[in-house]
């Protein structure tokens, strides 16, 4: 999660998500946008979804939705919570769900097809979305209803609704001044354009590296082959090469990003001075936990002192063992994966390729269904019958006892039309329509693990496995949302809160008990050995320093680009080499993400926000540190208040809820005692 932003979010302003179709009376009946899908669960049927289709349906759902705004806007009476908030709230229901499941195909479904579509809908909706966020009449009734709602009686999640509508419209411009609406109009479609075309550049500049090795494997620049080489390959020059491939992507070239940052940076920051914010951090911390870049930087900078410590001892070693082998030579990056996994080796006796055939991701899979099983309750049935968008997304349905609760895909495995990393998304989220009805969630989880082969399964090591483990936390967020308003529900939460659900569940996969309940042999079925557990055990604090610095690194320089306070030329590469000089960082790690293919950032929703992941860890460890102390990992009374913080998305502000479950606030001891640097 990374949790996965819609293009359609990311444009420009705040829209309802309402997730049925609505009835049409359309002459185009061939359009199965147009019509109720006649699926189990309303699921849409993928295989009658045919690229001519999105333009049609794009064009359809924004009609729509504007002869929705302009009933509210139009209509004579006062305006009230009913007839304002909640009409806004259920309007674009067929807008949503083309943009769900179009930006979601086109992100492990991509083609050049796909591609032309993406290029011409985004501007669309970035004007669609200026539309109503900057319709004054609009706006007007919403704060009217807001500037009364102390007297209106609403219920706890009502009133939650309506704070965060009247925040929404005034974080998308609904106070930009007359004169300066033009431009803004102009900042959200460039901005959206340009994030389209940084994403498309990283899949093609990713995709078109191929090398075959001196034993005849085939190398691509996916992380599951990527680095498995990188930690095993013992020719230096060899892996130099390979290094550039990886890290130089799109700095230059056919798939360039770096005007693309430039431009994108200032951008940024232009728009968030139209609406009052002297940085675009600003802006953006505004509605999350952390509020202000200096309680950002403040966190970071905390641990970034002992991690950078522990890394520089961890480079000492690891020169040492490079000059036994060559003599002279000065550790470089590419020799930092190979040197550590070598000392990792030989230290703790750890064999990746010994631990791997206990991590079948089969086993794993099914290891994280029991987890939430035994907290939770919950079970897991995969349905063939169900419609599926690719052949390898496996379907569950998810039942709390009887009930069906859920839908979830799990789609595992690398293609060329699928971007890299891992991530959680939802074709349709938790609510409760018009008619009091609740709607389940359409949850995907897809990951880019190794495929299997003729006489192999697919077999994860250790961090892949905690990869799943933390992309079910997300989708379980998504699977177990009780909430009645769809903007509210399951992970429409802030930036810096929507890692703890993902992050807590790493804490099971890594544990002793639970291990040995999972991990089992793929040709044996033999239950992980306790003594492979120890040795997991004893290296889980091996190479933090590495890990927490290069992590810290990229959170960093996140904030950096994203505080700067007046327009400049950026050059990405030698703003990142000043950003990384500026803390210290030592020249054989580089920040985990380059500049130029740095997606979080750019991309995915993670702008002034990719330090979430170190700020939820402190809250992962301490909500674990709960279960730890009870001495049962899956505490009926612990599980079932931790239910309630996943059950309540956004419906109650979250530091609140996570207080109700640990009873304190929490405290990053538990995360440096993990990381063994308290």
């Amino acid at each position: 999660m990374k949790h996965k932003l819609s293009i359609l979010m990311a444009a420009a302003t705040l829209f309802a998500v309402g997730c049925q179709n609505n009835q049409s009376d359309m002459n185009d009946t061939a359009n199965p946008f147009f019509s109720e899908w006649n699926t189990p669960y309303n699921i849409p049927d993928f295989s009658r979804i045919k690229t001519e289709h999105y333009i049609p349906a794009f064009e359809e759902g924004i009609r729509q939705q504007k002869a929705e705004i302009d009933a509210i806007v139009n209509n004579p009476e006062a305006p009230t919570f009913e007839n304002t908030i909640l009409a806004y709230e259920y309007s674009g229901q067929l807008l949503r769900e083309v943009s769900s499941i179009f930006f979601n195909l086109s992100e492990c479904e991509n083609s050049e097809e796909m591609e032309a579509i993406e290029e011409k809908v985004t501007p669309m909706l970035a004007a669609h979305g200026d539309d109503i966020a900057l319709n004054a009449k609009l706006f007007e009734r919403i704060k009217a209803v807001y500037d009364q709602r102390e007297s209106l009686n609403l219920n706890p999640e009502q009133a939650r609704l309506l704070v965060e509508t009247y925040k929404g419209f005034v974080r998308s411009g609904a106070n930009v001044p007359a004169d300066k609406q033009a431009r803004f109009r102009e900042l959200n479609e460039q901005i959206a354009n340009l994030t389209m075309r940084f994403a498309q550049n990283v899949l093609k500049a990713t995709n078109d590296y191929k090398k075959v090795l001196p034993n005849g494997d085939t190398l691509t620049l996916d992380m599951p082959t990527w680095e498995p080489f990188m930690q095993t390959c013992a020719d230096r020059k060899l892996r130099e090469e390979v290094w550039h491939a990886f890290t130089d992507r799109c700095k230059d070239g056919e798939f360039d990003n770096t005007k693309i940052i430039d431009t994108l940076v200032n951008l940024r920051l232009e728009r968030a001075n139209i609406l009052g914010f002297a940085t675009h951090a600003d802006w953006v911390l505004d509605d999350c936990l952390a509020k202000t870049p200096a309680n950002v930087y403040k966190c970071l900078l905390d641990i970034w002192n002992p991690a950078l410590k522990v890394a520089k001892q961890e480079r000492d070693q690891y020169q040492k063992m490079l000059e036994k082998d060559e003599p002279g030579a000065k550790l470089q990056p590419w020799d930092w994966r190979y040197y550590s996994e070598k000392l990792r080796a030989e230290k703790y006796a750890l064999d990746d390729a010994v631990v791997r055939p206990y991590f079948c991701l089969d086993s794993v899979r099914e290891g994280a269904f029991m987890v939430a099983n035994k907290l939770y309750g919950l079970t897991f049935t995969e349905r063939t019958d169900l419609p599926t968008y690719d052949k390898e997304a496996r379907c569950f349905e998810v039942k709390d006892g009887d009930r069906t609760i859920g839908i979830l895909y799990m789609d595992f495995h690398p293609r060329a039309s699928k971007r890299s990393g891992a991530w959680m998304t939802e074709f349709r989220g938790q609510h409760r329509n018009q008619k009091g009805e609740n709607v389940i969630p359409i949850i995907s989880v897809v990951c880019n693990f190794t495929k299997p082969t003729a006489d192999k399964p697919s077999l994860l090591n250790f961090d892949e496995s905690e990869t799943l483990f933390h992309e079910f936390g997300h989708a379980l967020h998504g699977l177990l949302s009780d909430c009645t308003y769809p903007s509210l529900a399951g992970t429409n939460v802030p930036r810096d809160f929507v890692e703890l659900p993902s992050q807590v569940m790493e804490n099971w996969c890594r544990h002793p008990q639970v291990m040995k309940m999972y991990a089992k042999h793929y040709k044996t079925g033999e239950a992980i050995p306790d003594e492979l557990i120890k040795k997991i055990e004893a290296a889980a604090t091996y190479g933090q320093g590495f890990i927490t610095t290069e992590l810290l690194a990229a959170s960093l320089l996140d904030m950096d680009y994203y505080s700067i306070k007046q327009k400049q030329h950026i050059d990405p590469l030698a703003f990142e080499e000043q950003a990384m000089n500026k803390i210290g960082l030592i020249p054989e790690i580089i920040s985990r993400y380059r500049s130029p293919y740095f997606q979080h950032i750019f991309t995915t929703g993670y702008d002034a926000g990719y330090y979430s992941y170190t700020w939820t860890a402190i809250l992962d460890a301490d909500a674990f540190e709960a279960f730890a102390e009870s001495g049962d990992l899956f505490n009926p009374e612990l599980a079932k208040k931790f239910r309630h913080l996943l059950e309540s998305g956004n419906t109650v502000e979250p530091m609140d809820l996570y207080r109700q479950f640990r009873g304190k606030d929490p405290s990053p001891k538990a995360l440096l005692k993990r990381k063994g640097m308290l």
